[in-house]
């Protein structure tokens, strides 16, 4: 090995923080290795890895460990040493796992999949693997178009893997038992609802996504690692629910988390006691899409406060609805010590605003301002997309319009701070807008330089995502296979951190798209005819397609969808039979009837 002491933060691969699981390797029938494509701070921050870490070390003869990707210069010692890449726990070697299991949260960590594995000595294409090679894992939210990593990844979970996970590893440790070989196991596993395996895949049948039916019944990390160091997220984290009743037609988590499944808030309260007992966070997050459209929200904090307050542990909500802030939701969260507030109208103008189905109202935006006045806020982020579809010069100048507004009820004298914040609209997969075209590059910066100069008070910054990487993340999140081929290129070339505008460098991309005789900013500017068929069909994630296209074509009329919770649109997700979805689709029957 080398002296840590040569790296930036050597606390990122030590291991041994509190509440860490340790076992012994010769009394398991399998090992996995949970790899994070991201650096420790972003990885230990993502409340998906404390959940499957906890699911998959409760099992007796299975252990689990924790991989994240090495900063860079903790790679170029590891490569000069000779030394494999390694988990936090034991320092085991990666490719002496059985399974390596990867998250697939940003299209931009692809490149890093790629290094890790090539840093743990795993072949990069899954066709130059052997008996040997461990078997190559992946899932995640970007697993929903598993094209763009199909050479690379042995076997997909669609879908949520709380149960899946044990599924598959039920399977793996039998036939590892019956010297079954890696192909036998990879054969059989395609039998279990919501695995995508490439090499075995029948084309005539559908993936159908896992979901959680009862999230009460999962088990939840109540003990979860606290980092050495300061991370991203650095908190405690309860999860609210799942899924989505709004419907925004550019977002991805709200389609592909369907149906809403609510955990009881007497569940969450016991959660928030133990783990505050087992960690000391001073603070505690509550985590969902949308935390306020939680149903029981009132009883939830009155139990919550009851155990932070004695504590002077704070509640963070960071995903509220502007429709539904309200003062009595504002003075609960800021109880023990008050944070600043976050908004994402998303458009400035009502017109766009009802073509991506945001369902809020600038007089609702101005209401929530001045609640949170009089609560005596004075830092307030808003978030705004640009390059929607059939966003025009005047829906730009609108997003000036409402932040001079919304300053105008703190008054200019005041001690206000406004944050406005933009990204650039990319299309996903299983979204309304997964036909739409990406705005050029140019016509990004043109639109940036519009915004900015219309913002003139020194109480308003103005923040922007780097156009470069939207270009990039737009022509993976909608790839095919010919895609992945560009991704290893790119990566050949250098390509690492592509979320980090310090390594990115989009002359790499352009070269490896070109190479595979694709132009990356056609590929991401094109819009796709609606009846073409898609890479991700063969993929149910329980939304219909004729639905998606039903909310495409209202997006064009400027016509809004209710929410669930107002009344059933009939996207298909009823099927699985739980959550509010359901629920009001039987209403909505006995209606009919």
């Amino acid at each position: 090995m080398f002296d840590l002491i040569n790296v930036e933060k050597p606390a990122r691969y030590t291991g041994g923080e509190f509440n860490e699981i340790l076992k012994d390797h010769t009394q398991m029938l399998s090992s996995y290795a949970f790899c994070f494509p991201d650096t420790y701070e972003i990885g230990m921050s993502h409340l998906g890895m404390r959940i499957l870490y906890h699911i998959i070390n409760n099992r007796e003869h299975t252990v689990c460990e924790r991989v994240f990707a090495p900063w860079t210069d903790m790679e170029q010692l590891m490569r000069l040493n000779k030394v494999p890449l390694f988990s936090l726990e034991t320092k085991k070697p990666v490719n002496e796992f059985d399974i390596v299991g990867f998250t697939l949260q940003y299209e931009m960590s692809y490149t890093n999949i790629l290094n890790m594995l090539d840093l743990s000595g795993i072949p990069i294409r899954r066709q130059m693997r052997n008996e040997k090679d461990p078997i190559v894992m992946a899932g995640g939210p970007c697993a929903v178009n598993p094209a763009p990593l199909e050479n690379i990844i042995d076997l997909f979970i669609i879908g949520e893997a709380e149960e899946a996970i044990n599924e598959v590893l039920d399977l793996y440790e039998k036939m590892k038992i019956e010297n079954s070989s890696k192909d036998e196991f990879l054969n059989k596993v395609v039998e279990i609802e919501g695995v995508y395996v490439p090499k075995f895949y029948d084309f005539s049948k559908k993936i159908k996504k896992r979901i959680i039916r009862d999230l009460d019944k999962v088990p939840y990390p109540t003990a979860p690692i606290v980092p050495y160091l300061s991370i991203v997220h650095d908190r405690a984290s309860v999860e609210l629910f799942r899924g989505c009743i709004r419907g925004c037609r550019f977002c991805q988590a709200g389609f592909i988390y369907r149906p809403v499944r609510e955990k009881k808030a007497s569940t969450l309260i016991d959660q928030t006691q133990r783990i505050l007992c087992e960690t000391g966070y001073d603070e505690i997050g509550m985590v969902s899409l949308s935390t306020s459209d939680y149903s029981d929200l009132q009883n939830l904090c009155d139990g919550m406060l009851e155990q932070t307050e004695k504590r002077m542990v704070n509640i963070s909500v960071p995903s509220m609805r502007i429709d539904n802030f309200s003062m009595d939701l504002m003075k609960r969260i800021q109880k023990v010590r008050k944070s600043g507030l976050t908004f994402a109208p998303e458009a400035g103008s009502q017109r766009l605003r009802d073509v991506i189905n945001k369902n809020i109202t600038e007089e609702e935006v101005l209401t929530s301002a001045k609640i949170a006045k009089e609560g005596g806020y004075d830092n307030i982020k808003l978030y705004f997309m640009l390059g929607l579809p059939t966003e025009t010069d005047d829906d730009i100048i609108a997003i000036s319009d409402l932040t001079h507004k919304v300053l105008e009820v703190f008054g200019r004298k005041s001690r206000i701070n406004i944050t406005v914040s933009t990204s650039f609209f990319i299309p996903k997969p299983f979204t309304p807008f997964q036909w739409c075209s990406q705005i050029t590059k140019d016509e990004m910066l043109r639109r940036q330089k519009l915004l900015k100069s219309n913002i003139q008070n020194k109480k308003i910054k103005y923040n922007w995502h780097e156009f470069d990487i939207s270009i990039v993340e737009s022509a993976i999140s909608r790839g095919d296979k010919s895609t992945c081929e560009a991704i290893i290129k790119a990566w050949e070339k250098g390509s690492k951190f592509d979320s980090w505008n310090e390594y990115f460098d989009i002359t790499r991309w352009v070269e490896a798209f070109k190479e595979c005789e694709l132009d990356i900013y056609e590929y991401a500017s094109r819009s796709i005819p609606i009846n073409q068929k898609l890479p991700w069909d063969f993929i149910d994630i329980g939304v219909t397609k004729s639905f998606l296209k039903k909310e495409y074509q209202k997006a064009f009329i400027e016509k809004t969808t209710d929410n669930c919770r107002e009344k059933c649109n009939a996207c298909g997700i009823a099927k699985y039979k739980c959550g509010v979805c359901f629920e009001n689709n039987q209403i909505q029957i006995q209606k009919n009837r």
